[in-house]
């Protein structure tokens, strides 16, 4: 298999800050998702207006993030997200890193809820291969990371803006893993 490309790093405080509003992580998410759309096209998916969406494209653009492309019908040209994914790197309890995951923790929230709202007019075959599991796990900092890199290995090769020849009846699908040590309402590991 040829090598994939990187997720983009982001380390720059200042660039944590951008990507931690709500509506272009939820901007960016989507375009990583589904490829070009105009920004009309990403106002109904992230229910806000044209206007507004086409502003924070532009400062997603300042970033590098997003881009232009040709439109097919030549009056509006649809923007596309350029990462194939973030790495944001350890968390290490910035206000920065912290506004930012929790930011991308809420709109994987969302997405979940909006699953859940529709999911009795989906297919059958797409309610049966939702996968919605937890788990308890014994991990050594190390092993923890050996199992992440491992996650990602296998999930990558799908990642829709990377992920050639898929199945015409292959659909975007929204998948995060999240492992972290438990902490106890009273704050303390368990």
């Amino acid at each position: 298999m040829a090598e994939l490309p990187p997720r983009r790093r982001v380390r720059d405080a200042e660039l944590m800050r951008a990507l931690a509003h709500p509506l272009r992580s939820a901007l960016l998410g989507y375009l990583m998702s589904v490829g070009p759309r105009t920004a009309s096209e990403c106002a109904a998916a992230v229910d806000s207006t044209a206007s507004n969406c086409s502003w924070h494209l532009r400062q997603l653009a300042q970033w590098g993030l997003v881009e232009r492309v040709e439109g097919t019908d030549g009056r509006e040209r649809p923007w596309r997200a350029n990462p194939v994914g973030l790495d944001f790197g350890e968390l290490d309890g910035s206000s920065e890193r912290l506004a930012l995951a929790g930011t991308w923790l809420r709109e994987a929230e969302t997405l979940a809820q909006r699953f859940l709202d529709s999911a009795d007019t989906l297919e059958p075959e797409w309610r049966g291969a939702v996968g919605m599991n937890t788990y308890a796990l014994r991990l050594t900092p190390a092993e923890l990371e050996e199992l992440n890199s491992a996650i990602d290995a296998l999930v990558r090769p799908y990642v829709g803006n990377i992920r050639e020849n898929a199945p015409a009846d292959a659909r975007v699908v929204h998948a995060d893993w999240r492992a972290f040590p438990r902490i106890d309402a009273d704050g303390s590991p368990s």
